[in-house]
């Protein structure tokens, strides 16, 4: 009975926390939305999975161009300024992109254009949001519980967002999910302005050095070394299965619209049960141990999808393969910012959003182009095994030095 009480009565105990969460809840089931309009048009007016490893290259290769000045520009700059920015800036791509639709004008190349340009507004408003949300807790004990909550809000968007566009989808056309996606951003920019926080001043120096800096603060950190390194390779191997999700949904899984956001919404409701339960923790204690072994998990739940033909089935798969994904990217995250000073908060986050984000491009694009040639269910479970192989050393390497053991 205690459980949600205790899972919500911390960070959203500070006021300007709990504004941002409920302006954050809405703008990113319009989020979702919007990305799974935009998987289903590319794969209907392309048919090919390279198209679609091609819309995620260019949606996150700019996080890991430009993530790392994003992170330099969060601790140098006012952040709720720079969020109202990129927040306004992606809400005129979401206008364009429903307009385009609308009038029957998109096309490939338009989308992958307008998908590099989000990209780029991402890669300033990732860390710059990340860096400014604990920024908005009262009391550093609650920290925690904010990191949690912010991947909590995430995942449960990404049950509600993808389960709705499939139905909007089916029934209206990408357009209005676009149009939706854009107006969601209000909330966020007047959640934004009703805020009160303390602007923060620009910080002189070279901006190159202070990314030097960044980097070098990073890495001198074996914790949070060791926590980019999986979430990099979770990034690459694994997440590369959703930009494939609409060629599973109707190919291999003889689906529609309504399948494919199924079965993201699928991904959703595991994530979010792993979200409720880092959010329900009151410490660290012991959690780099459990993050290491769901990326075995992970790996498994991956390969298993890959080699399974049954629509059911892939329901309870998918939702574990979630579940256990966020358990290593959320769970990484709490751990990184757990570790690192306030003064590296917006660099750190940056390189763990490159590490996260920036890298699944490069992951989407090899494994699109290698399933183009030896088929995507082969090389998923490829995937999959090498991503167990990568727990299976972590682990061991954790247990070996004697952390998270009894």
């Amino acid at each position: 009975m205690s459980f949600f009480p205790a899972l919500f009565s911390r960070a959203l105990t500070s006021r300007n926390y709990r504004i941002y969460f409920a302006g954050q809840l809405v703008s990113l089931a319009g989020t979702w939305m919007q990305q799974i309009a935009m998987s289903w048009l590319a794969y209907r007016l392309s048919n090919s999975a390279v198209v679609l490893g091609l819309i995620g290259f260019a949606t996150q290769i700019p996080i890991l161009l430009l993530g790392s000045f994003g992170g330099v520009m969060s601790d140098r700059f006012d952040r709720r300024r720079l969020m109202m920015i990129s927040q306004s800036l992606a809400m005129a791509q979401a206008l364009l992109l429903a307009f385009l639709t609308w009038r029957g004008w998109v096309t490939v190349p338009w989308l992958v254009g307008l998908a590099f340009v989000l990209g780029c507004i991402n890669a300033l408003d990732i860390p710059t949001r990340q860096a400014f949300s604990v920024q908005l807790v009262d009391r550093r004990e609650d920290l925690p519980n904010a990191i949690a909550l912010n991947s909590l809000l995430m995942n449960a968007t990404r049950f509600v967002g993808p389960t709705l566009a499939g139905f909007v989808l089916a029934a209206f056309g990408e357009e209005v999910c676009f149009l939706v996606n854009a107006a969601s951003y209000l909330a966020v920019l007047l959640a934004l302005l009703a805020i009160k926080a303390p602007a923060r001043l620009a910080q002189a120096g070279s901006a190159l050095a202070a990314l030097r800096d960044g980097f070098a603060y990073a890495l001198s950190q074996r914790k949070i070394r060791g926590q980019l390194l999986v979430v990099a390779t979770v990034s690459f191997l694994v997440t590369p299965y959703l930009v494939l999700m609409p060629l599973f949904a109707r190919e291999i899984l003889g689906g529609d619209a309504r399948v494919f956001g199924a079965l993201v919404g699928s991904s959703g409701a595991g994530s979010l049960v792993a979200s409720l339960y880092l959010a329900s923790r009151t410490s660290t204690e012991r959690l780099q141990r459990r993050v290491f072994a769901a990326v075995m998990v992970t790996g498994a739940a991956l390969s298993l999808f890959a080699a399974n033909r049954e629509l059911f089935l892939a329901f309870p798969i998918v939702m574990v393969m979630g579940a256990s994904i966020i358990l290593v990217i959320a769970g990484s995250n709490t751990l990184v910012q757990t570790e690192l000073h306030d003064a590296y908060r917006g660099r750190v986050m940056a390189i763990f959003s490159m590490a996260f984000l920036g890298v699944a491009p490069l992951g989407s694009l090899t494994v699109s182009a290698i399933a183009h040639s030896v088929g995507v269910p082969t090389t998923l479970v490829g995937c999959g095994l090498a991503t167990m192989a990568v727990g299976f050393i972590a682990y061991r390497s954790l247990r070996s030095v004697g952390h998270g053991v009894p």
